[in-house]
């Protein structure tokens, strides 16, 4: 097939982009790198069925393919926050293109939904029937409710317009090609050991999250995308629960740091737990994580050792 990758340039982007090719795809890799880096796809570049592409998803754009994966959009506080309304304009505007153009061609479009969408959340763990808890005008709503509006729109176009959607929500992931600098608590904690730096944990560092590696999200990915059972949303992400100061003391552990641990005050509306409930992505793609949280991370510090 010929697909398009929108965030190709980013950190799973560039992964999936590896993977479809892999498979014997064409593949075209939209990406206006704010986020995304040429470095994560140059292996490629030499790959006469690989095109990278330098366009911003607000913008209208427009190719001849079979399948559309939505990646566009920045997905750690910092970089979401920088500017928080060219965010919201990602999510929203780049999820209407991506519709548009998957309704003029009969394409199957699939959209990199997050966690996220169920904010600081009363249930727990996440299934995928729960609404959520969003603060509407707080500093993460606009990637917050960008990718809950995104949602929003694959569904009023498949219902109004037959578009074949399919959704995904993100839990916490890492692997190599994450930047060093993106805010997130697995890189911020790596490097900061690597570098022999404090590590910083916010609050107590009893909120938990739950952490997939990058390899395990892929292949549920391809597997939402490659079945007609189910459009979604579904939960992709591992149902393995960490502390944030048992996740420190793992990456002191791993790398031999002898950094210490800080505490410093709670962001705003930070959630405080996060696990995902994978019992649709198990019954409908087969589907579970097979990485180790000790086994990812090791894997993740060797790639930041070869970065600093």
């Amino acid at each position: 097939m010929r697909i398009l990758v929108t965030g190709g340039a980013g950190f799973l982007g560039s992964h999936l982009c590896e993977r479809l090719l892999n498979e014997g795809h064409e593949v075209i890799c939209l990406d206006n790198l704010f986020t995304g880096r040429k470095q994560n796809i140059v292996h490629l570049l030499e790959n006469p069925y690989f095109e990278f592409v330098r366009h911003d998803v607000i913008d209208p754009f427009k190719f001849e393919v079979d399948q559309i994966y939505n990646l566009a959009c920045p997905a750690s506080p910092p970089h979401y926050q920088y500017n928080a309304i060219k965010t919201i304009k990602t999510s929203v505007m780049g999820a209407i293109n991506c519709l548009g153009l998957a309704k003029r061609l009969g394409a199957r479009v699939f959209q990199a939904s997050t966690s996220e969408v169920y904010g600081d959340p009363i249930e727990h763990p996440q299934r995928e029937t729960y609404w959520g808890n969003v603060n509407t005008i707080g500093v993460r709503s606009c990637y917050d409710e960008g990718k809950r509006c995104a949602e929003t729109l694959f569904y009023d176009y498949h219902r109004q317009n037959g578009v074949d959607i399919r959704i995904v929500r993100i839990f916490n992931t890492y692997g190599p090609r994450m930047l060093a600098n993106d805010g997130r608590v697995v890189s911020n904690f790596i490097v900061q050991a690597l570098r022999g730096e404090d590590l910083t944990v916010f609050g107590e560092g009893l909120q938990t999250r739950s952490f997939c590696y990058y390899s395990d999200l892929i292949e549920g990915f391809v597997r939402l995308m490659n079945q007609d059972e189910v459009k979604g949303p579904i939960n992709i992400g591992n149902p393995g629960e960490f502390t944030m100061l048992e996740l420190a003391e793992q990456v002191l552990k791993l790398t031999g740091s002898k950094s210490k641990i800080i505490h410093k005050p709670l962001p705003s509306d930070d959630p405080k737990q996060r696990k995902p409930d994978i019992t649709l992505a198990k019954k409908h793609l087969n589907w579970e994580p097979t990485i180790s949280l000790s086994d990812g991370l090791q894997k993740t510090i060797e790639y930041f050792k070869g970065q600093i």
